[in-house]
């Protein structure tokens, strides 16, 4: 007997399994909060050097006081990083007369003035992560990737060996306490080792509650269920956009952004462990309780099962806390599983966050910007829902991807006064990306069999936050060419899509239980 012969007596979608989507749904909406938070937490708004003695030129305007002391660009505005080391008062005469002596222009010296019409405070206007220390503001992104990068190898293996519920609550909790601590952070060494810390402990939630959700349903509702959890990623996009709008201070955004945390908490003890789980690790008094709960819950009060009959669904190959993650390597089809479904998960993450993390040049406001780009994600899903069913999950897996670097690659070409087609094309783009991340979650929980599944999510997860803590520095390379980043994202996303050709396709399989049921 499979696990799948028991879901049908017991009911494969129920009253039980609505409820504890829904529940399991909640914490997925505080993830984009913090994944996408980047955008507002150190956004940097308009600013100039600080000028020294400015009092003294009681007689002149503030436009005034800058033309003498602020150097400026070709097309007439400001310079953010450079000032005059002397007052230019020719420049009153005719300001259309820029110096060409560069021995008189220097760095900023007494700080920045910043435009405070858009945030009241960003960590970029805190400490003053601009200019030279402008790769430590767009480092604070790559050291939250890291912490989910280590969270997604730590949690892979401590869920699959101690189960899904208990970390996720574990998950849960450090992400409350490092997101405040993130909060209070006094120094840019405190919030780095805070938001650190705090992509480790959600990318245990990012981690566990798909497959958590999923092993509780039958077949035919598999993809429901990953399109439903990822439907609840994208309100939490918009929501974000409302937040951050809201609030403009960006202590108080991190606490607003964290606090829901708390009602995943208190919902949580409702969910019980999964009984699939369970029983594969030989826990079979807990998975036969669990089990009559959700048949009882389903209206299938004559369902009956002995736990002898669960002893011997459970695997006898080894024990469960016997894989690691070494075993994704050790047999054939199970190495080219893992090392194509890792480039296609770094390919995912890569192209998403660096499109994700570009909310301007397309003629919106950052906020509508991030508003548009979490509400297109859903009727993105809707439609991946049908494909997913019609033309596989592989086919879905590939081109997606692909046509997400093509976008991308396409907003390179297209001239920056047609501010209405970039944003067609950036909307497009964004709607493919995200499709094809709702596919990778659906796909990949599918190709690994219940006794390495957490593992191999961890390990695809690595992936995907290693792609994750790439994108936001691959921003600096536009010093080099100012189109390079767009090319780097889109060429990425081409070519790990193409990877997606080599995995076998999972449409209307059984999950596999153990390792032989994948060779």
């Amino acid at each position: 007997m499979k696990f799948e012969d028991l879901l049908l007596q017991i009911g494969g979608f129920g009253r039980f399994q609505i409820f504890i989507l829904f529940i399991l749904c909640l914490p997925r909406i505080n993830l984009p909060m913090h994944f996408l938070l980047h955008n507002f937490l150190a956004a940097t708004p308009s600013h100039h050097c600080a000028i020294p003695h400015q009092e003294a030129f009681v007689n002149l305007t503030m436009e005034e006081i800058l033309l003498i002391s602020i150097p400026r660009e070709p097309d007439g505005t400001f310079r953010s990083c450079e000032m005059f080391s002397q007052p230019q008062f020719h420049l009153l005469l005719n300001f259309s007369l820029q110096t060409e002596n560069s021995s008189i222009i220097q760095h900023c010296q007494h700080g920045w003035v910043y435009d405070h019409s858009q945030f009241t405070s960003t960590i970029a206007t805190q400490w003053d992560l601009v200019c030279e220390q402008r790769g430590l503001n767009q480092a604070t992104a790559t050291f939250f990737f890291i912490g989910v990068t280590v969270g997604a190898v730590v949690f892979g293996y401590l869920s699959d060996r101690f189960g899904r519920k208990a970390m996720l609550l574990l998950s849960l909790t450090c992400s409350v306490v490092f997101g405040m601590l993130s909060a209070a952070s006094v120094s840019y060494s405190m919030l780095a080792i805070t938001r650190t810390l705090t992509g480790v402990a959600l990318s245990g939630v990012s981690l566990i509650v798909l497959p958590f959700g999923m092993e509780w349903v039958d077949i035919q509702h598999r993809t429901f269920t990953g399109i439903l959890s990822s439907i609840f990623w994208s309100i939490g996009s918009m929501l974000l956009a409302m937040a951050a709008y809201l609030v403009r201070e960006w202590h108080w955004l991190l606490v607003a952004v964290t606090a829901p945390c708390l009602l995943s908490i208190v919902c949580l003890w409702w969910v019980p462990e999964s009984a699939r789980w369970l029983i594969a690790n030989g826990k079979v008094k807990q998975a036969h309780r669990n089990l009559i709960r959700c048949a009882r819950m389903n209206g299938k009060k004559d369902f009956a099962v002995s736990q002898e009959a669960l002893r011997r669904m459970a695997t006898d190959k080894k024990p469960g806390g016997s894989y690691s993650y070494i075993s994704l390597f050790r047999t054939p089809v199970l190495r080219k599983i893992s090392l194509c479904s890792g480039a296609v998960w770094f390919g995912v993450a890569f192209s998403y966050y660096g499109m994700s993390m570009k909310l301007t040049g397309f003629g919106l406001n950052m906020y509508l910007s991030q508003f548009v780009f979490g509400i297109i994600e859903i009727p993105a899903k809707m439609v991946m829902y049908i494909l997913v069913n019609r033309v596989g999950r592989r086919q879905s897996q590939a081109w997606t991807l692909i046509l997400t670097g093509l976008c991308t690659g396409a907003n390179v070409i297209i001239p920056k006064s047609l501010t209405s087609l970039r944003s067609i094309v950036a909307i497009m783009g964004k709607g493919f990306s995200e499709a094809a991340f709702t596919t990778v979650y659906l796909y990949t929980s599918e190709l690994y069999p219940t006794v390495l599944r957490q593992n191999g999510m961890g390990y695809t997860s690595f992936m995907a936050r290693l792609g994750g803590s790439l994108a936001p520095l691959v921003f600096l390379l536009d010093e080099v060419w100012r189109s390079l980043p767009e090319v780097t994202y889109g060429g990425v996303a081409v070519c790990c899509g193409s990877v997606a050709f080599l995995l076998p396709e999972t449409l209307n399989v059984r999950l596999p239980e153990g390792i032989e049921d994948v060779e």
